[in-house]
């Protein structure tokens, strides 16, 4: 018997690397159509329930998905941390992205708040420059402020009846900045050793009990489609995380990020099919813009990567 180790012909590691690119796009556009549908639950709450207590149950049951990653990483030794103030931070912003959110899908129509939730891209550009002391060049620059003019396309502000609620899209914008802001606190974290499920757990731990607190002297016991609408925006969600967990662990973020976009598909047609309502012309023309300037600003950060490994 040979000790000669077998080894795949070239082809044959081709056409795997080909069927893990596939799977994980398959996984990606999977886990946009799960946001999708949490979001599309919550909108379905009407802002019957406070918001402080959506985001309970959002967490809530969320945890079930997330316990398999913790016992995998040791159990409760999970949550040891270096950094708890770093935890504090990350947990403020990400609580600011999901509230400004949730509060858009309640009074948004969903592919709008989809939409305007893809400006964290913008937002980051913009504030690793003195936080994170990038270097932002002229190109990336001109994407963002062509990024932002479709987001005026979609508001359009001044110009009518059909405008979207300003103070519902500022929440949104508003969100985003959170989220873009959470980025920059889980890369600093990274970069100083922090494991990814340590900073994930803690964060779905801490936005749990600061909504709880602040669910309390609010609390609407929910009717029972209410329960099941809280179920599926919170398990689902739970749900998406594993999958993209599970695209990015398979394939380079690179090619996957654009796929990141079908969210704006999926809520247009989960918006068409439960709430009978499809974008007007110049949402459209807005989300065109801000999608091609955030699809312009990944290039750029690819080539950049590139240009620094070589």
């Amino acid at each position: 018997m040979s000790d000669t180790p077998l080894t795949l012909p070239a082809d044959a590691r081709g056409d795997a690397r080909l069927a893990a690119r596939r799977r994980a796009i398959l996984l990606v556009l999977a886990e946009a159509f799960a946001f999708a549908l949490a979001a599309a639950a919550v909108k379905g709450l009407d802002g019957r329930i406070p918001l402080a207590e959506v985001i309970v149950f959002r967490n809530l049951f969320a945890l079930p998905a997330l316990l398999p990653a913790m016992v995998a990483a040791g159990g409760f030794r999970a949550l040891r941390t270096r950094s708890p103030l770093a935890h504090l931070q990350r947990g403020f912003w990400g609580l600011l992205g999901m509230g400004g959110s949730f509060y858009g899908y309640a009074k948004l129509p969903l592919p709008t708040v989809s939409a305007l939730n893809f400006t964290m891209p913008l937002f980051l550009t913009l504030l690793s420059v003195p936080l994170l002391g990038e270097r932002v060049g002229p190109r990336r620059a001109a994407a963002v402020v062509v990024g932002f003019a479709g987001v005026l396309l979609m508001l359009r502000p001044g110009f009518g009846s059909d405008a979207p609620d300003p103070v519902a899209a500022g929440a949104v914008l508003l969100a985003a900045l959170g989220w873009a802001m959470a980025m920059i606190s889980i890369r600093r974290m990274g970069e100083n050793g922090e494991a990814g499920v340590t900073i994930v757990l803690w964060f779905a731990l801490l936005a749990l009990v600061v909504s709880l607190l602040a669910a309390i002297p609010v609390w609407v016991w929910p009717t029972a489609e209410q329960w099941a609408l809280l179920f599926v925006a919170g398990a689902v969600s739970g749900v998406a995380q594993l999958l993209m967990t599970a695209a990015y662990r398979g394939g380079e973020s690179a090619l996957l990020a654009p796929f990141e976009y079908s969210g704006i598909l999926w809520t247009t047609i989960l918006g068409a099919v439960f709430w009978d309502r499809l974008p007007e012309a110049l949402d459209f023309a807005g989300f065109a813009v801000l999608v091609g300037s955030g699809l312009y600003i990944w290039q750029r950060e690819v080539k950049a990567k590139a240009g620094a490994a070589s």
